[in-house]
């Protein structure tokens, strides 16, 4: 099993930055890879950032230059930093973490940090 608690998120006014955390647990578990996804009322959710265990990142193009994944293993902790923030970013931001052993593929999710951009 594995737990993800999401936190950071708040209210933050457009140009301005955020960093929202994803601190992971579970038994013998070590965070290596993560994605960060969005969604707003009503919509879909989207993949915004993703990290492999080698350090290779993906971004939406919506995000591409403004966003930054990375992972702090010693913490066990992933982050996503926003930087230049438009109200358009504006979203529950959950990230994901997706573990495939023998018994098959799980993703597990955090319960979500609300990002709120003001014009």
């Amino acid at each position: 099993q594995v737990q993800l608690v999401e936190s950071g998120g708040g209210l933050v006014q457009a140009g301005g930055s955020l960093r929202i955390s994803c601190a992971a647990s579970g038994s013998s578990f070590r965070l290596r890879a993560m994605s960060w996804y969005r969604q707003v009322s009503g919509k879909q959710r989207e993949l915004v950032a993703s990290i492999t265990s080698g350090g290779r990142t993906n971004y939406a193009d919506s995000v591409k230059g403004r966003f930054t994944i990375s992972i702090d293993g010693a913490k066990n902790t992933g982050y996503l930093q926003m930087d230049s923030l438009k109200p358009d970013d504006t979203a529950g931001y959950y990230c994901n973490v997706r573990r495939v052993d023998a018994r098959g593929t799980f993703d597990y999710w955090g319960q979500g940090t609300l990002v709120t951009v003001s014009s």
